[in-house]
C-alpha cells in the first residue's frame, strides 16, 4: 500500500512524515522545502504476528508494509505548473490513497501561504487543482476514445461516459463523488484520476488543542463535517506530538501516550484508517521458516489470497486449512486447536477473514 501525503506548504506534512517514518526528511518554515518526494517504508504493527513469532520462533518475521510518500506542498495553479505543480501531481498518481494534511491551528510564527488559517479553503484549493489536472486527462481520453470509436463502437460508450464525468468535474466536483453504474465506474477507474483516490483528512492541530479536547477544535469540526459529507476519513493528529513520540525510546512511548490520554500513536491510527478506507484486511501464515502478514482486499476468496503468496498456489489450489487467530491464541498451540476441531478445511468459495491463520494446499 502506498499513501501520498499532500497539502499546502507549511501545514505540517513533512513533520508528520518524519514522525511516522523516522526518515529524517527536511522540514522547514518556508514553502517548497520538499521538492523531490521523500519516501519512507513503515511496518504495520500487528500483535497477532508477534504471538505467532513467539509460538514458532521462525527464521524470518515479515510484517505488512506501508509506503508513505511526502509530496511537496501544492499551491494555486499547480495543475498549470505553478510551484512545480505538474511534477508534484504526477507523484500523487502513483499512490493508492491520499493523506491530505490540513492545518487546524493558528500560529503567527509559522507562515501560511494564504495568510490565515481556513481548513475548508485550503482543502478546496488542493481539491480544485486535482480536479483541473483530471479534466486535462479526461479530455485527452475522450479524444482517444472518439478516434478509436470510428473502428470499434465500444469506444463510443467510453467517450460518452468520460464526457459525463468531465461535466461533473467542470462543476469543481471530485471524480470520487460522481455517481454511475458499476460498469461505467470500471471504465473511469482505468484512468489514474487524482480526484478519484480515497482520502484521509489529517487534521493537524497544535499541542494545546490536541491535548485538551480536539473535538472542541473549531477547525477540526469543520473538516469533520466535510469529510462526513464526502464519505472520507478524518484523523485528528498533532504532528509535533507525533515527532516527540518518535524520538522517545520504545519503552517510554506507551507511557507518553497514556499521559496524553491516547491508546494508540498517530501512526497506528493512520494505518487503521488506511485499511478501513481501502477495504483491506490481513491474513497470516506461520511456521518455523517464516511468520508473515499478507494484505488483501476485503471479500477476497481463498484461491486469490493464495495467489498473493505465489501464482502457483492459486493455479493449483486444492483447499485452505484455516483457523481464526483468536481461536489459535485461546488454545495456545496449533495441535491443541486441531484437537478441538477449530482448524477448518475451506474450498474455493471461502471468503478470507481478517486474522485468518492459513495453510494453503495446492498441486501443480
Amino acid at each position: 500500500m502506498k499513501l501520498g501525503i499532500v497539502g499546502l506548504p507549511n501545514v505540517g506534512k513533512s513533520t508528520l512524515f518524519n514522525a511516522i517514518t523516522n526518515a529524517g526528511a527536511e522540514s522547514a518554515n518556508y514553502p517548497f522545502c520538499t521538492i523531490d518526494p521523500n519516501v519512507g517504508m513503515v511496518t504495520v504493527p500487528d500483535g497477532r504476528l508477534d504471538f505467532l513469532a513467539e509460538l514458532y520462533s521462525p527464521k524470518k518475521y515479515t510484517p505488512a508494509v506501508i509506503e508513505f510518500v511526502d509530496i511537496a506542498g501544492l499551491v494555486k495553479g499547480a495543475s498549470k505548473g505553478e510551484g512545480l505543480g505538474n511534477k508534484f501531481l504526477s507523484n500523487i498518481r502513483m499512490t493508492d490513497a491520499i493523506v491530505h494534511v490540513v492545518r487546524c491551528f493558528d500560529d503567527e510564527n509559522i507562515i501560511h501561504v494564504e495568510g490565515s488559517t481556513d481548513p475548508l479553503r485550503d482543502i478546496e484549493t488542493i481539491n480544485l487543482e486535482l480536479v483541473m489536472a483530471d479534466m486535462e486527462m479526461v479530455e485527452r481520453r475522450i479524444d482517444r476514445a472518439k478516434k478509436a470509436g470510428k473502428g470499434d463502437k465500444k469506444y463510443l460508450h467510453e467517450a460518452e461516459v468520460m464526457e459525463c464525468l468531465l461535466a461533473h468535474l467542470n462543476e469543481g466536483k471530485m471524480a470520487r463523488s460522481y455517481e454511475c453504474s458499476a460498469e461505467d465506474r470500471a471504465i473511469i477507474a482505468q484512468s489514474e484520476l487524482l480526484s478519484l483516490k480515497p482520502v484521509i483528512y489529517a487534521a493537524n492541530m497544535d499541542e494545546k488543542s490536541f491535548a485538551s479536547d480536539y473535538l472542541e477544535n473549531p477547525y477540526y469540526q469543520k473538516v469533520k463535517v466535510l469529510a462526513d459529507s464526502e464519505g472520507a476519513q478524518v484523523l485528528p493528529i498533532c504532528a509535533k506530538v507525533e515527532q516527540e513520540i518518535a524520538e522517545l525510546p520504545q519503552e517510554d512511548k506507551q507511557m507518553f501516550l497514556e499521559e496524553l490520554g491516547l491508546k494508540q500513536s498517530g501512526l497506528d491510527r493512520l494505518i487503521n484508517c488506511s485499511y478501513s478506507l481501502l477495504g483491506l484486511i490481513s491474513f497470516l501464515t506461520a511456521g518455523p521458516e517464516e511468520v508473515r502478514a499478507w494484505t488483501i482486499k476485503r471479500g477476497t476468496k481463498a484461491p486469490q489470497a493464495a495467489g498473493k503468496i505465489h501464482s502457483d498456489f492459486e493455479r493449483g489450489f486444492i483447499r485452505a486449512e484455516v483457523i481464526a487467530f483468536d481461536d489459535l491464541k485461546a488454545q495456545g498451540t496449533m495441535a491443541a486447536a486441531k484437537e478441538k476441531g477449530l482448524v477448518r478445511s475451506e474450498g474455493k468459495d471461502y471468503v478470507m477473514q481478517d486474522g485468518d491463520v492459513v495453510l494453503f494446499r495446492f498441486n501443480v
